[in-house]
């Protein structure tokens, strides 16, 4: 299984769902989505731009669990 982990991540960086937002320039809601595993299709685009913004690789943002 899929997880994204950004709820943990942002806590470990001590950043905000909002300051998050508008480092990235992507909109509240999607990164909410985001935040709370609410996300059905991962968008690339989004996801690179959260790892660019947090300076963080994507395993610190994804998880797999089998």
């Amino acid at each position: 299984m899929i997880r994204i982990c950004l709820d943990k991540t942002l806590e470990r960086l001590g950043v905000s769902r909002y300051e998050l937002a508008k480092r990235t320039g992507i909109q509240y809601q999607v990164i909410d989505n985001y935040y709370k595993n609410k996300v059905k299709r991962y968008d690339g685009f989004v996801l690179e731009r959260i790892c660019s913004a947090l300076d963080c690789d994507i395993g610190d943002v994804i998880e797999y669990n089998k």
